[in-house]
């Protein structure tokens, strides 16, 4: 049954209570990787075991986020969300009352498995609540949080950590949780279209699970694990690889999958959802490097990284509504190329970064970056999810989801991964001319031992020195490469179809040629 769209202040409040669901939902996907050494210190763990804190939510929302559009026909859209919102706020509670590691880890994953269906949903709900022509503004709500968050849960979660203590970082969900459960219900429990029966397809679940778990953990533990040199990332990928054909095979020929992949024989959703997939791994490979190198190389505190990342939303709030409103009347296709000319540009702009570069030139291309953010998402879901069934809406969003979590994973292992690989390939050349006694290098020795520096003291010192421009001129080859790939993307996405567009306003319908007058 499709509800008419909500109306003045139910609009506001629904969207609200959507938006904030899903801000609680990504802020804790990162809010937790920089109290990682706090958190294993208070535990008394090893800070390796200390990471399986994000591990297990990452990989059990992974599992979870594809389930939406199975478990929504089960149990209906709005009591699902409600039931999510709500055990997740639990989950919260519990995280931040673990008293040892394992507890904590147990509760990650419930909070991670209750989490999957959250952001799928406020996505359905959100665009059901919007006419057709103002599909466009519902979607630059849903992606400010989306984009923003990511940003904001390390710079949040590290403040927290320092003046407060390690549990607050989910203790925060509990009043934010339980005020959008409330709001939720309020608005929304009337427009549930209701529980199907539909049978439990035990096979594809265990695929999903198996396949899906195996590549997430791979994805987490591979840059720790040296990748395929290690035994255990191969059998994961070996696991993952059989298991996900298997899925595939499966799912394509159950009369009633968990996963409904029939959704990618779409032109539009495959080449929507590939390519958003692409595109924000590469947005949340890169963003993740720079406050990495302004901490470890640049000598920036924690609040100084989050003042020189802050403006990355600021275009995006600003703009994403400009674009909300027109990317149904306007072809999206062109947003999306506009906004991976953005990406190239600003990426390489910082490929030309130095360990001299000022704080007002790093500080440039973050906030032009919140442009292309801003025409980037908004355009790439609406090809997604064009001509798309109520019916169809979940399902199409859990699959877009899990595609792009995935690809964030994967693009922030790969790149940092990468950015370790060119810096140690720079700092082998560099000491290279070093040690051939280079004049430069041999004057600056000499400068330091005039200053009172033992020789010790003075190849540590200079150590250090070939150390920052290695991670330097990596940081740069990362951003060039990027940049080209971005470019490379505008190819891909002039490959959907283009969309009929929306009017803005209704026509009214015609009279018929003939019709009387009446008085």
């Amino acid at each position: 049954m499709r509800h008419a769209p909500l109306e003045g202040n139910e609009r506001v409040l629904g969207t609200i209570a959507l938006s904030l669901a899903t801000f609680m939902t990504v802020l804790d996907s990162s809010i937790a990787n920089v109290s990682i050494p706090a958190i294993a210190g208070d535990l008394g763990v090893s800070p390796a075991q200390g990471t399986w804190v994000i591990t297990s939510f990452g990989v059990a929302n992974a599992v979870a986020v594809p389930l939406t559009g199975w478990l929504t026909r089960r149990f209906g859209q709005v009591r699902l969300f409600l039931a999510s919102v709500l055990l997740f706020t639990l989950a919260s509670w519990l995280c931040g009352l673990a008293p040892n590691i394992e507890s904590l880890v147990a509760c990650r994953i419930l909070q991670g498995l209750v989490a999957g269906p959250l952001m799928p949903l406020s996505q359905t709900l959100l665009l059901a609540s919007y006419p057709p022509a103002l599909a466009g503004t519902a979607m630059a709500f849903w992606g400010m949080t989306t984009l923003v968050a990511p940003v904001t849960g390390p710079l949040l979660g590290g403040w927290i950590t320092e003046h407060i203590a390690w549990p607050w970082i989910f203790y925060i969900n509990v009043p934010v949780g339980l005020l959008t459960a409330f709001m939720t219900w309020s608005i929304y429990r009337r427009r549930d279209p209701g529980a199907q029966r539909v049978p439990a397809d035990l096979v594809g679940l265990a695929l999903l699970v198996v396949s899906v778990g195996a590549l997430q953990v791979m994805v987490d533990k591979g840059k720790e694990l040296d990748w395929f040199a290690s035994t255990e990332i191969v059998a994961l990928a070996v696991v993952a690889a059989v298991g996900g054909v298997f899925l595939v095979a499966w799912e394509l020929t159950d009369r009633h999958p968990i996963v409904n992949l029939r959704l990618f024989a779409r032109r539009n959703f495959l080449v929507g959802s590939t390519t958003l997939a692409v595109a924000y791994g590469l947005f949340f490979g890169n963003v993740v490097l720079l406050p990495l190198w302004l901490q470890q190389w640049m000598g920036y505190t924690a609040t100084w990284a989050g003042v020189a990342m802050a403006p990355v939303g600021l275009l995006a709030i600003l703009l994403s509504p400009w674009v909300g409103r027109r990317v149904a009347r306007l072809d999206p296709r062109r947003f999306v190329t506009l906004a991976f000319i953005g990406f190239a540009f600003v990426l390489w702009m910082r490929s030309r970064f130095t360990t001299e570069v000022p704080l007002e030139v790093i500080l440039l291309p973050i906030f032009l970056q919140g442009a292309a953010m801003a025409f980037f998402f908004i355009p790439l879901q609406t090809i997604t999810l064009s001509g798309l069934t109520p019916e169809e809406m979940p399902a199409a969003a859990g699959l877009s989801n899990f595609l792009r979590i995935t690809a964030g994973a994967v693009g922030t292992s790969l790149f940092t991964t990468l950015w370790e690989q060119r810096a140690a390939m720079h700092r082998a050349r560099l000491a290279e001319t070093l040690q051939t006694g280079h004049l430069q290098a041999a004057q600056v020795l000499d400068q330091l031992a005039a200053a009172g520096m033992t020789p010790e003291q003075a190849l540590s010192s200079v150590s250090r020195l070939l150390d920052r421009q290695a991670y330097t001129m990596g940081m740069t080859d990362v951003y060039l490469l990027s940049s080209a790939l971005y470019a490379a993307l505008i190819v891909a996405v002039w490959l959907a179809k283009p969309l009929k567009p929306v009017p803005a306003t209704p026509t009214p319908p015609e009279r018929p040629s003939g019709a009387a007058k009446t008085a």
